[in-house]
């Protein structure tokens, strides 16, 4: 990707709908150094062990728990008297981008839960007569009703792509449930408005399949060919990730559940202001509209071979106003970070957790 400037940077992350405002707020004097890059020499936690990505594929017997309007699909692992984490996965992946990092995670300690997304796996609506509404804040909302479901007061919170953002939002607008943060891209909370707004030719080329789902051609064609169109994706932003047929196909049943098509068809519409959402989260949406700041403790991770539009982290490290660093993670690392570095992911929930 060539390299823009910041606010162009931001307005061309439209996974995460960051407008120009997102850098016009000042970060609170406590940021840590504004923007701390990774060292090489950082200290792994003791607690953590080894493990090659790849080395599990399976978790054990997922649960089931009504929550809000779903009945949710998640696997746990770890003490149930642990610290909370909750990981959070994006489109178009599954819970399988987390089937390394649980067990490191439980290993150290830790209440480690792993939701199917709305529309994805063995999460279920409870009502054929609820909206499938992909939009941020419902999801983000699924987030924190799963947590009282399962008692949990406060949580790290950690994700990418569509988990990325739901962890954001949370920690934006409930910090009093965010113990911490991690979050793969950094800042993605924007708006429709934001989704607007037009790119430069080769920027908008990077977006070609939320065009695509704006029309009704793109809906049938993502329904018909949903597991073609996901290997392309993984192929696109991670160029550098040799996944096997086994590795993707683990996670691509999780696109046959019966409403994926309509909450991704939804979720991208909506974003650029062609899908109506639901009033009951006005009020979310316009307080996310405002980019608010991030307060909680919070580490950001880029791969140094995302092939998925993202701006650099320099871009939002003022929109984290708390304990802050940002790690880029080497070695040919792509969007679905957790699964291609389960290690770094996990080392980044430890050292945010424990800070």
């Amino acid at each position: 990707m060539e390299t823009i400037g910041i606010s162009e940077d931001l307005n061309l992350h439209r996974r995460g709908f960051i407008g120009a405002a997102a850098i016009s707020i000042a970060a609170a004097p406590f940021v840590m150094s504004g923007f701390a890059m990774a060292q090489p020499g950082r200290k792994r936690p003791a607690n953590l062990p080894r493990i090659k990505p790849g080395t599990n594929t399976s978790f054990a017997p997922l649960k089931q728990i009504d929550a809000g309007v779903l009945n949710v699909g998640y696997a746990e692992a770890g003490p149930a008297d642990g610290p909370a984490v909750i990981l959070l996965h994006g489109w178009p992946y599954d819970i399988h981008s987390y089937v390394d990092v649980a067990p490191m995670l439980a290993s150290a300690g830790y209440r480690v839960i792993v939701p199917h997304l709305r529309g994805y796996g063995t999460t279920r609506f409870l009502s054929g007569e609820t909206f499938r509404n992909g939009q941020p804040s419902a999801l983000a909302l699924d987030a924190i009703a799963l947590m009282d479901a399962l008692k949990i007061q406060k949580a790290t919170l950690a994700g990418y792509d569509w988990g990325a953002r739901t962890a954001d939002i949370v920690a934006a607008l409930w910090p009093e449930r965010c113990k911490a943060l991690v979050s793969v891209s950094g800042y993605l909370i924007g708006s429709q408005e934001a989704g607007k707004m037009p790119l430069p030719p080769k920027a908008e080329l990077q977006w070609w399949y939320q065009y695509y789902f704006a029309t009704e051609r793109g809906r049938a064609g993502y329904d018909k060919n949903r597991h073609d169109f996901a290997k392309l994706i993984w192929q696109t932003a991670s160029p550098k990730w040799e996944f096997d047929d086994a590795t993707f196909e683990r996670s691509a049943a999780a696109f046959d559940n019966t409403d994926h098509v309509a909450i991704v068809i939804h979720n991208y519409r909506w974003r650029l202001g062609l899908a109506e959402g639901e009033p009951k989260y006005d009020e979310f949406e316009k307080k996310l509209a405002e980019a608010p700041v991030i307060t909680v403790p919070a580490i950001t991770l880029e791969g140094d071979a995302n092939g998925a539009p993202h701006p650099d982290g320099s871009a939002y490290a003022k929109k984290f106003s708390g304990r802050y660093s940002h790690r880029i993670i080497k070695g040919g690392i792509g969007h679905n970070l957790p699964q291609e570095a389960p290690e770094a992911f996990a080392e980044a929930v430890v050292d945010v957790a424990e800070s």
